[in-house]
């Protein structure tokens, strides 16, 4: 596993396998993580593998977790298990969200989204649930993305932006990808939702499918 890289003074990136990858999949094998540090609070970012030397911070500081979304979870339960840290989160889908959206049965929905069922039904470690709007303790705001529970992160700290599924590289840079609208929601509703973003200072987006890229591909992703 390599080392993670420095893109700036306290903000880290590294790249891994993903498990679960297939090749029917549109996404690339490599996923990408990054990590904030700030000297004595890190914070880690939808992280995979992560690299020795973060692991090894992690230990060291007040560390905390934020997902861009339930599902992109990866390594997460292991960091927990290893140094009790907690873990900001958007909301799994409820059983009536899957049923309304994707015209399924009761008995086809369960329980809803097994996404993180060790930390939220299992209480196996510390949850922070956030939606949409909020501002998180660690320094992150939260903008809306393609899903309610799938968001885009802006981090003033370091004038970036964190985006999970909703702005993902399939091959041509990030975007707005349609295959992955549901409810009704179009890709103007998306963009619009994030445009606000382009009114701040931003220099880097840290896309966890592919990334890091610079403001224009944040601009062409949301023109």
């Amino acid at each position: 596993m390599p080392a993670a890289r420095e893109l700036k003074p306290g903000l880290w990136h590294w790249e891994a396998p993903h498990p679960e990858w297939r090749a029917s999949e549109p996404w690339d094998q490599s996923v990408s993580s990054y990590a904030v540090d700030d000297g004595e609070r890190l914070v880690l970012f939808d992280p995979i593998a992560p690299p020795s030397d973060i692991d090894e911070l992690a230990a060291a500081r007040e560390t905390a977790i934020v997902l861009t979304s339930p599902w992109h979870e990866r390594d997460t339960q292991s960091l927990v298990e290893r140094h009790d840290v907690p873990v900001y989160t958007s909301l799994p889908d409820s059983a009536q969200y899957l049923m309304d959206t994707y015209g399924i049965t009761a008995e086809q929905a369960g329980d809803g989204s097994p996404d993180l069922v060790w930390l939220l039904r299992e209480n196996k470690g510390e949850a922070r649930p956030y939606v949409a709007g909020d501002r998180l303790p660690v320094g992150a705001e939260v903008f809306p993305g393609h899903k309610p529970n799938d968001n885009v992160l802006w981090l003033e700290s370091h004038r970036a932006v964190v985006a999970g599924d909703t702005l993902a590289d399939f091959g041509e840079g990030p975007a707005i990808n349609t295959r992955w609208l549901t409810g009704g929601v179009t890709r103007e509703d998306v963009a619009e939702g994030l445009r606000p973003l382009l009114e701040r200072p931003v220099e880097l987006l840290l896309a966890t499918h592919g990334g890091p890229f610079d403001r224009a591909a944040l601009e062409r992703a949301l023109s």
